[in-house]
């Protein structure tokens, strides 16, 4: 091994939805960390885009930068296919890009395009993206989805919407699990808690009562959710399947 984390990943091939930034971001650095080749995708910013796969190049990963819509099954079918095809392989998903729509169900006013377009890219994006691959990957392949402790415990008004998508993903992985173990392929998903990113800042109007429902009485931070993603993808977590790890601080403890 070359360092603390070791090159297990040399020579594997790995796509990071929504990996631009936040945890997709810290995610494909930890991948390259371990000697993947890691492609990323993103929905609108070409130039953060850019930005990743260049700090990835520089820190001696293959790397490249796709544009799709999550909302969309045959972009992502197409997204997963191209990077396959242009690496030559594909060897470990992560499906992280979603949105977040907030709204209680009793709201005459609430935008029912937003959540239905969550829907899609949450629960239909990663649906769409774990077909796609399951059809390309070799034996040992690793599917990882990132969820939200939110899925089974909301704590939070406002939030059904959201929630159920992520519920509906554990689900889907858990089935999948069963559907490709005899590949050696496994399907897990990793549920954060409250993280630093541009989306949830530390320092937003519901900061604090975030930090007071978990046992650490702080956010994490992406590079945290990510070490656990990382090791999902390795070959140390070749008998875990089917289950869903929370990285969330003791959230509700």
């Amino acid at each position: 091994m070359d360092d603390a984390t070791g090159k297990v990943l040399m020579g594997k091939v790995a796509l990071v939805t929504g990996g631009s930034r936040g945890i997709g971001a810290a995610t494909a650095r930890a991948l390259a960390a371990r000697g993947a080749a890691v492609a990323i995708s993103y929905a609108a910013s070409e130039s953060k885009a850019g930005a990743m796969v260049a700090e990835l190049e520089r820190a001696g990963a293959p790397a490249a930068a796709y544009q799709a819509d999550q909302a969309d099954p045959q972009q992502v079918g197409d997204l997963v296919r191209a990077v396959a095809s242009n690496f030559g392989r594909l060897d470990v998903l992560v499906n992280n890009a979603a949105v977040y729509v907030t709204g209680r169900v009793d709201d005459v006013d609430g935008d029912l395009a937003a959540f239905d377009r969550q829907l899609a890219v949450n629960v239909g994006g990663v649906t769409a993206g774990i077909r796609a691959a399951a059809r390309i990957m070799e034996n040992d392949g690793r599917i990882i989805t990132v969820g939200s402790h939110l899925a089974t415990r909301p704590g939070f008004a406002g939030v059904a919407d959201y929630a159920a998508t992520k519920a509906a993903v554990v689900g889907y992985s858990k089935a999948a699990a069963r559907d490709l173990s005899s590949r050696g392929i496994t399907v897990n998903v990793v549920q954060p808690g409250s993280v630093a990113t541009d989306m949830n800042s530390p320092e937003g109007p519901f900061a604090d009562v975030q930090r007071a429902a978990n046992a650490m009485g702080r956010f994490g931070r992406p590079e945290e959710v990510a070490a656990g993603i990382a090791f999902l993808a390795g070959p140390e977590a070749s008998f875990i399947t089917g289950t869903v790890l929370n990285i969330d601080g003791g959230y509700l403890a």
